[in-house]
């Protein structure tokens, strides 16, 4: 096998399947990048046997085949190199040689036969949407992924699309996100759990304008521009989110929210570093947001102006969950939905792009007795 191509375009391509390398291998081979020409251009594949990443790159081939070859050495040079012409030059032995004119290297490359098979994804069910979609929708769930290996369904974004809508979901039990998008449909119903690892994958290595989504009964694949991503799905039933969505939040909420997200980070660095419990005091167009830490005996208040006009209350949140929920509010303004201070508070953008709905949920923690 033979090929010539620019460093630039191949460190480009390594860095695209290279987040598909495991960094501690179970099989050498899964340190590899596979490198074949196909169609006049040079295919890089990566796998951990969980998710697959291809990417083509544009390449003068002179001789076709196929090798193996361990990725991390590999990037680690072209990335030293300037934006300059490299031949690689690849024998019956699999050694790898590869020379531009700052210099000659060599590499013990693989059998190609060798590199585990990648899912055939032609018998699966295919969607087309903007990768922009896809993308934003990852954007605005995954932060509620669950890490916890006891709940596997829930460490991954579930995707629900229907023939009318599509719902985006993640949850760890004590905040969830609900992202529905109207643009994206199916006219046969569908719904898995793409994982978190191929999410972080997928929102990062697509770069093409549409997306084409097909789905099988063990797979997903994303493929956009030169770059194809292949997860194994989760094969768990997602619980149901709906039945913990509250249906009577009556006590409304409207509030900046840049203003409120800064304060609940300047207040929670008084609160218990254990529990990371805060108190929000709601009364009649002010917000009071509390902390404290019993044991260090330190304390902070701070109040905001809001628009709020129901009796008072008060309910005491996890900090860094409650200003992850309102780091992910679009707009300027959040509105807050209030039952009980036993009950889930839920948040929502006051303003939302048409054919979009964004539903998050946050659990109450029990408040502390403290004046």
């Amino acid at each position: 096998m033979k090929f010539n191509l620019s460093s630039s375009d191949l460190n480009q391509g390594l860095a695209a399947v290279f987040g598909a390398v495991p960094s501690k291998a179970t099989l050498p081979i899964l340190e590899t990048v596979l490198f074949e020409s196909e169609e006049g251009r040079l295919k890089l594949t990566a796998t951990d046997l969980e998710i697959s990443i291809i990417e083509y790159i544009d390449a003068d081939i002179e001789e076709e085949g196929a090798v193996a070859i361990p990725a991390k050495r590999l990037l680690e040079t072209l990335r030293q190199l300037p934006d300059i012409s490299v031949f690689f030059d690849v024998d019956a032995s699999h050694n790898v040689k590869f020379k531009t004119d700052k210099g000659n290297y060599k590499l013990m490359g693989e059998e190609a036969d060798e590199f585990p098979e990648i899912p055939n994804m032609h018998e699966g069910m295919t969607l087309t949407t903007e990768t922009e979609l896809i993308q934003d929708a990852i954007g605005k769930t995954m932060f509620a992924v669950s890490t916890d290996d006891l709940r596997p369904a829930m460490m991954g974004v579930y995707f629900d699309i229907s023939e009318t809508e599509s719902k985006f979901v993640a949850t760890d039990g004590h905040r969830l996100v609900r992202f529905v998008n109207r643009n994206l449909k199916s006219d046969q119903p569908v719904s898995f759990i793409v994982p978190d690892k191929a999410l972080n994958l997928i929102s990062k290595a697509l770069d093409g304008a549409d997306c084409d989504l097909t789905v099988s009964d063990d797979h997903a694949q994303f493929k956009s521009g030169n770059t194809i991503i292949i997860t194994r799905l989760i094969n768990e039933q997602y619980p149901n989110y709906e039945s913990v969505i509250p249906r009577d939040n009556d006590k409304e909420l409207t509030v900046d929210k840049n203003q409120m997200l800064s304060t609940v980070k300047r207040v929670s660095v008084f609160s218990s570093s254990t529990t990371r419990q805060i108190r929000l005091q709601l009364s009649p167009d002010k917000l009071t947001i509390r902390a404290e830490d019993i044991d260090m005996s330190s304390e902070a208040k701070e109040t905001i102006a809001c628009d709020y006009s129901f009796d008072d209350m008060e309910i005491g949140f996890n900090a860094k969950y409650l200003a992850d929920v309102l780091s992910n509010v679009d707009g300027e303004e959040a509105k807050f939905e209030f039952s009980t201070p036993n009950r889930a508070g839920i948040v929502k953008p006051v303003e939302e792009s048409e054919g979009e709905e964004m539903l998050m949920l946050v659990m109450p923690v029990m408040l502390n007795n403290y004046a």
